[in-house]
């Protein structure tokens, strides 16, 4: 039998600005459509943020979350996972507000502090259409991405009472090594979803050295407890979606990690960069998972039992 591969579609995030894409999904409505889109186009998984419709900043309000959730759940089995990530300039309890009131079957969960420069970005975007956006960007080179040992503890207790599940974002291999610990701390039960991160300035790199020497350590660290997935940032995204494939990982795309849909193209929308990665996976003779294969993969609790 062909192996099943996930495809996870982050469609909105907080690193991206309106002025950079069009397309960037701003709105609840523009949310609920991209996400319900990259459903149809075959993401087994969506990764969800919200923004404040008026001029798309992050926001971690429950409101602005409510009405995408219950049209995309209404109209769509696609496993929903809320990020607890936020945006860098959140702390953990603003944060984390979406995934306690939601109680979803998957929330992302960054392992670690870090350094998260969006600055570069500036030199290839110079006008922007609302005034928080060159300051968030700019701001970058002196903010840190805050998740402690003892905010992840706090993130791991209190989302693990839902019967949540977790994303564990590994933006370098030390944050291999922290998930190791909280697992043997008993916080984090199998089987591990493992999200590698590449080619965020502050992380590691996007060289397939890099890719395989996650690969490498996460088998050495989690056995056959684990499943990979990779996301790969910018015109990275393509590249390292493939090598994970070829070496038996899952994929995540969508314009949270990659405004692109080839050189100079920018994606139309999120279903666009599903699509491409299909071809690629069924060009592998590999099969793209459904919702509720991916459910069983990952051991998720089910859609009825979440709270929206």
């Amino acid at each position: 039998m062909a192996r099943k591969v996930i495809i996870t579609c982050a469609v909105t995030g907080a690193i991206h600005t309106p002025s950079m894409s069009p397309y960037l999904p701003v709105t609840a409505r523009e949310i609920a459509d991209a996400a319900l889109g990259a459903a149809e186009a075959g993401a087994a998984i969506v990764h969800l943020h919200a923004r404040e419709p008026h001029n798309g900043k992050p926001s971690q309000d429950p409101a602005l979350f409510t009405p995408f959730l219950s049209e995309i759940k209404e109209k769509s089995d696609v496993v929903i996972n809320i990020t607890t990530g936020g945006a860098p300039t959140m702390l953990v309890e603003e944060r984390l507000r979406p995934a306690h009131q939601f109680q979803p079957e998957v929330a992302s969960l960054n392992m670690g502090s870090m350094n998260f420069g969006l600055y570069g970005m500036l030199s290839r975007f110079k006008e922007f259409k609302h005034d928080w956006e060159q300051p968030y960007l700019a701001g970058s080179d002196d903010r840190v991405f805050k998740n402690t040992f003892r905010d992840i503890a706090y993130i791991l207790e209190s989302c693990s009472d839902n019967g949540t599940r977790f994303e564990i974002e590994c933006y370098d291999i030390g944050h291999l090594y922290t998930a190791a610990h909280f697992i043997d701390r008993g916080l984090i039960k199998a089987p591990f979803l493992i999200q590698s991160v590449f080619g965020l300035l502050g992380g590691i790199g996007t060289h397939p050295e890099d890719v395989a020497h996650m690969k490498r350590t996460a088998d050495r660290l989690f056995g056959n407890n684990y499943v990979w997935s990779v996301l790969g940032a910018g015109k990275s995204q393509m590249p390292i979606s493939t090598q994970s494939l070829a070496l038996g990982g899952n994929v995540r795309v969508g314009l949270e990690d990659s405004l692109w849909d080839g050189p100079g193209q920018l994606a139309r929308t999120n279903a666009d960069q599903v699509r491409r990665i299909r071809k690629v996976i069924e060009g592998l003779s590999l099969e793209v998972a459904t919702p509720d294969e991916a459910r069983a993969m990952l051991q998720l609790k089910g859609r009825d039992n979440v709270n929206f």
